[in-house]
């Protein structure tokens, strides 16, 4: 008995959940997608609103596409969705709003109202979608317009996942220019520029504002029958922040009409450069531009001088490091205390015991993006979603090993320990768990693993860890800040396995941990 309360005492006390420190909550939380502009224009709003002081204001970069994003506006900060984040017009006509049928900015404006979301006024640039290709290739084929994709059905297209999916996008694309390409694949949005330079795709959608396409050498292809429709930057924001923190809102919409599309293209470049230059961080670019503009000087003139906007690589990788141990402390504690009794009701009644691994086992087979998703509308962005699915994902190698373990122990003991005349509850304890104890410790060890390297996922909604930095490093196409999560997260998930190594050097009895003579 003593031997297990320690195992659970080493398993539960060390998991490092006094390590993160819970930030306050946030009063105003701004939301952007996971590409370079929308972190921009989420840094400008963030920026402006923060110089009210009157609230706390909390930045949640990179939180995937549209719908992500919209769903969590619609949960609103203090659900842990968003309160306000930068859209585009033909995105919630020909997309978000599809079904409506909007033809109008003006009907666009009374169907937000009616989800009690209201709409700023344009930025001032247009970001539409265009299709692009290698500038050589498009001329060696003459191909200038996307009507004369169709002499070339030869060509592979590789579209963002969202795009393959939009109204406005390939589906839609590909029905009003008859377009014949069968090798069409899906991928992120930043990886298919570089997919473009290096011939794996030979055409792929552009937005209009990116820096890529002069450091590529694209050539944007003429919408001849005018499928794209306008895309003008605005802010999407709840109708309660307006009335909550009028302050606020006023402040942000200070960025209406006031960025025009060369500006937006400029900022884009400095945070995106090509290789060789020095990429500046999209707060910096952002302090920047409000500190060079002196219309938006309505509070700290000299936030530009005073943006830090870069953390040092220690720091970063300590912060990255305590998030990240957070996510897979807790998410396998929760699977512990669950787990480990299901396995045990799993070994001691054999109908029950099936459905229980059945029912962790499908838990197991749906994709961890898929999970997350279906986590946001009811816990949010950020952590509680991540948690839900690493807890999720944890049950099924403890379950399972628990099950086993229990199920090995050898008939004669447990017929010895019943003629001793112990209770079912005693000879569990004393003989059933001590011998199961390296089976248990195996299933524990393989999920804390999955964990690491699943983890990363949080990225992907805002939950922080090392996939804040890989997220960021393919947003960027950039292979040093991915090592910057990549690499860790793999050492972490090394160490994790030798802690646990020394863990059953330490509770698992000498004699069942020596190996069977040869």
């Amino acid at each position: 008995m003593n031997r297990f309360r320690n195992i659970l005492f080493l398993l539960l006390a060390g998991v490092p959940l006094a390590a993160r420190a819970e930030e306050p909550r946030a009063k105003v939380v701004v939301g952007s997608k996971s590409f370079t502009e929308s972190v921009i224009l989420g840094e400008l709003a963030t920026q402006l609103a923060r110089q009210t002081h009157t609230r706390i204001i909390v930045h949640r970069p990179q939180l995937g596409g549209s719908t992500v994003l919209w769903e969590a506006l619609k949960l609103g900060g203090e659900k842990d969705g968003v309160d306000v984040y930068p859209e585009y017009t033909g995105t919630l006509k020909h997309e978000l709003l599809a079904s409506k049928k909007l033809r109008t900015d003006e009907e666009l404006i009374e169907e937000l109202a009616k989800e009690d979301i209201l709409m700023s006024r344009p930025l001032g640039f247009n970001d539409n979608y265009a299709i692009g290709m290698k500038e050589d290739i498009a001329e060696k084929l003459s191909i200038r317009t996307i009507s004369d994709l169709k002499q070339h059905p030869e060509l592979k297209f590789g579209f963002s996942n969202e795009f393959m999916e939009r109204g406005d996008g390939w589906p839609g694309l590909r029905d009003r220019y008859g377009l014949p390409q069968q090798d069409v694949r899906g991928l992120e949005h930043s990886l298919a520029y570089a997919g473009l330079d290096k011939h794996v795709i030979d055409a792929t959608e552009l937005y209009t504002t990116d820096a890529e396409i002069l450091y590529y050498n694209l050539r944007v292809l003429k919408d001849d029958m005018k499928h794209f429709p306008s895309y003008k930057a605005v802010f999407l924001y709840r109708k309660q922040l307006k009335q909550s923190a009028p302050e606020v809102v006023d402040a942000i919409l200070q960025l209406e009409g006031r960025i025009p599309h060369g500006a937006m293209l400029e900022m884009n470049a400095r945070a995106r450069p090509p290789e060789g230059v020095e990429r500046i961080s999209e707060g910096r670019v952002a302090a920047d531009y409000l500190a060079e503009n002196p219309y938006f000087q309505s509070g700290d003139e000299d936030q530009a001088a005073a943006f830090s906007g870069e953390e040092g690589l220690a720091q970063l990788e300590w912060r990255l490091t305590v998030q990240h141990l957070y996510l897979v402390g807790v998410s396998l504690t929760l699977a512990l205390v669950i787990a480990l009794p299901l396995g045990i009701v799993a070994a001691r009644a054999p109908a029950l015991g099936q459905g229980i691994l059945a029912a962790a086992g499908v838990v197991q087979t749906i994709p961890s993006l898929a999970l997350l998703a279906l986590f946001i509308p009811y816990l949010g962005l950020g952590v509680k979603p991540a948690i839900a699915a690493l807890f999720l994902y944890s049950l099924l190698p403890i379950v399972r090993n628990t099950y086993s373990g229990l199920k090995d122990v050898p008939a004669h003991l447990l017929e010895s320990a019943e003629a001793l005349g112990l209770s079912s509850f005693a000879r569990l304890r004393l003989v059933e768990l001590p011998m199961a104890m390296r089976s248990i410790l195996a299933g524990i060890k393989t999920s804390a693993v999955i964990n690491v390297g699943t983890a990363t996922l949080g990225g992907v909604i805002g939950a922080g860890g090392y996939g804040d930095r890989i997220m960021t490093g393919v947003r960027l196409d950039n292979a040093w800040i991915i090592c910057q999560g990549a690499v860790p997260a793999a050492l972490l998930a090394l160490v994790v396995q030798g802690l646990f190594e020394l863990v059953e050097r330490r509770l698992v009895p000498k004699g069942l941990r020596l190996k069977p003579a040869a």
